[in-house]
């Protein structure tokens, strides 16, 4: 907790509290992993929502290659 105390005042409280509980979740709290957990949320806040991309823009061709397979 006292590893916290310094990026509090960088980062805000709000930020650190969530770190905390993502590094309590996964069980992370090795040096650098709290700092390293805030450098992500911050990545991720930066970039907004991620891009979900449909079946219709899939690059996976499909099953229908195999459907004549065995049928001789």
């Amino acid at each position: 907790m006292a590893d916290a105390v310094a990026p509090a005042k960088l980062y805000g409280t709000t930020d650190v509290d969530r770190a905390l509980g993502t590094a309590a979740t996964l069980g992370r709290f090795a040096d650098g992993d709290l700092l390293s957990i805030l450098g992500h949320q911050g990545e991720r806040r930066d970039r907004g929502e991620p891009i979900r991309r449909s079946e219709d823009h899939s690059l996976q061709p499909g099953t229908s290659a195999w459907s004549d397979l065995g049928s001789t």
